[in-house]
């Protein structure tokens, strides 16, 4: 396999982080405008399930659940289509980063038209769901250390347990604490998003996923 130079590795830290913070976003639109459902934050939406299976506050079961299934499929997808190709920056990544924000793009215009169609709504949690299935997917294969665009709870926790060596130079406590604060960012953009209108919010994050798709082409190995 190829090593990827150490410039190439910060563009790809600083592009995963660019998802995170969309991921945010995706997040707060989801949870804020198509009824408490998470489309990136799987473990939200296990708690959420469990809770709703319950009755508790008339929580949302049907959204949770496409959300789960549409992620795995969307990761299977990923999973699929990188089998088998080289370390780094390929054109398969760029395609599967294209069609997420592509994906993202189409949600943002469903909503846009102003439809409250509850099939038309479902239909937008599963593409958003699937959007960040493929995108968790082959965040996971670009494999920069400690950021996975999707979630934070492992950084969190990375960050914490290795904070007493902060020191030294192969403890990654900043990119832990820059993840963190940047998927928080992300979901403040979002919540302010929803106010103006959610189709904003979806909007700006395929804007970033297209851009981060186009950059990492252009210095693929």
């Amino acid at each position: 396999m190829n090593a990827i130079s150490p410039p190439r590795e910060r563009l790809h830290l600083v592009l995963m982080l660019a998802l995170t913070f969309s991921t945010g976003i995706i997040d707060a639109v989801g949870y804020l405008g198509l009824d408490r459902v998470f489309t990136g934050n799987m473990t939200g939406n296990v708690v959420i399930l469990g809770m709703a299976l319950v009755g508790a506050d008339d929580l949302p079961v049907l959204g949770p659940a496409i959300a789960l299934v549409t992620f795995f499929v969307g990761a299977l997808i990923g999973g699929s289509v990188l089998r088998g190709s080289r370390a780094g920056w390929n054109h398969r990544k760029t395609a599967l980063f294209l069609t997420v924000g592509g994906i993202l793009a189409a949600s943002g215009g469903v909503i846009a038209s102003g439809t409250r169609d509850s099939v038309l709504l479902y239909a937008v949690t599963g593409a958003l769901g699937l959007a960040m299935g493929i995108q968790a997917s082959a965040a996971r294969r670009l494999a920069v250390k400690d950021v996975t665009t999707v979630v934070v709870t492992s950084t969190l926790t990375g960050l914490a347990a290795d904070l007493r060596f902060a020191t030294q130079q192969d403890q990654p406590w900043a990119r832990r604490l820059i993840a963190v604060g940047l998927i928080g960012l992300g979901a403040l953009v979002g919540a302010w998003c929803v106010h103006q209108g959610a189709a904003w919010g979806l909007a700006l994050s395929a804007v970033i996923t297209i851009t981060v798709a186009l950059c990492g082409h252009l210095t693929k190995n």
